[in-house]
């Protein structure tokens, strides 16, 4: 018969360790002290105990030992020790005369020396308990890291089937569209590209730069669609072709045109997006006209905050993110090291 029908957790296998030291220090009273006596002096002994190893691990080493702290957690220990062996001699002194002696006792200066002492020997105790309970968080940990992985892998490949099928499907409709309507095509292609881009590309540390434009690139293609008249872009790329970058770094900006710097019924939306690299850094920038009836619609959005805790996830404080609303043109521009 299994005790947990699960595995044990920190909490319940320390809840075993004591009571199995209550079991041995209770046997090991019985015999000169009976069965009364022997539970009572495992009661208290117990509690000594666990006030000394819990004092330790929960209060004085993470307070004063892990702050570098030493010569405060010495003294603190030493005096801690000595007041939990006097505490006890003398409790233990208590019980006895109260419950258990026929004649009164006094406690001797032998006996509160050998209470401190012992309470020495259960500070050291305390040290590889804390090393105990240590290991076996970082092991169970581990475990459930290993298990969230194995559970992410199993709902990528489940997730990776609708997908497929719909890239597919996209193909057969490109092939039936590109006969009838080449321009119709040429967009549902770009579509697929997207797609793949989010499923394949998108969870990656770093990809490609080339790939990277190619996405902005198609996003602004099909964003286009939605415009009554023509917008020009002005696209400006000057980088190395081995270049890798995070995944959707520099969407957020493109985004941003699109949502609040475009305005449908007019003939006069121009964008400027500029990817440099300059040396060890990498510099992006975008700027687009600020429409009256689009800036009293525009609503405040949570797009360059993300982006600017993302950034410094990445990157610390090496790089710098500003806007500029100034002369009715909204500028963005950001530069992350590449080194």
């Amino acid at each position: 018969m299994q005790l947990f029908k699960t595995r044990p957790s920190i909490t319940q296998l320390q809840l075993l360790i004591w009571l199995a030291v209550s079991l041995l220090l209770f046997f090991s009273y019985l015999p000169m002290d009976g069965a009364g006596q022997s539970a009572v002096y495992t009661i208290v002994n117990t509690t000594f105990y666990a006030a000394i190893i819990y004092g330790n691990i929960l209060f004085l080493y993470p307070v004063f030992y892990q702050k570098e702290k030493y010569v405060w957690y010495v003294l603190l220990v030493i005096i801690f020790l000595v007041a939990t062996g006097v505490l006890r001699g003398y409790s233990t002194l208590l019980i006895y005369n109260t419950f258990f002696a026929k004649t009164p006792e006094h406690i001797s200066q032998k006996a509160i020396i050998n209470y401190v002492s012992g309470g020495v020997l259960i500070f050291i105790m305390s040290l590889i308990f804390r090393i105990a309970i240590a290991y076996f968080k970082l092991k169970q940990q581990t475990e459930e890291i290993m298990i969230q992985k194995s559970q992410a892998e199993l709902n990528l490949l489940k997730s990776q089937v609708q997908p497929h099928f719909l890239f597919n499907t996209l193909n057969n409709i490109y092939y039936e569209a590109y006969r009838e309507a080449p321009r119709t095509a040429a967009l549902i292609e770009r579509l697929s590209d997207i797609m793949r881009y989010f499923v394949d590309e998108s969870p990656k540390d770093d990809v490609a730069i080339g790939t990277e434009v190619q996405f902005i690139e198609n996003y602004i293609a099909l964003e286009k669609i939605r415009i009554r008249h023509e917008m020009v872009v002005f696209f400006e790329k000057n980088f190395n072709s081995d270049l890798r970058i995070p995944p959707m770094l520099l969407m957020t900006f493109v985004e941003n045109i699109f949502k609040h710097g475009i305005d449908k019924s007019s003939e006069q939306n121009l964008i400027g997006i500029s990817l440099v690299q300059q040396g060890d850094y990498l510099f992006f920038k975008t700027n687009n006209a600020i429409h009256a009836e689009v800036a009293s619609k525009r609503a405040a959005g949570f797009g360059i905050v993300n982006l600017t805790k993302r950034l410094t996830m990445l990157y610390g404080s090496n790089f710098d993110l500003k806007i500029d609303k100034s002369n009715n043109t909204f500028a963005a521009f950001l530069k992350i090291p590449i080194a």
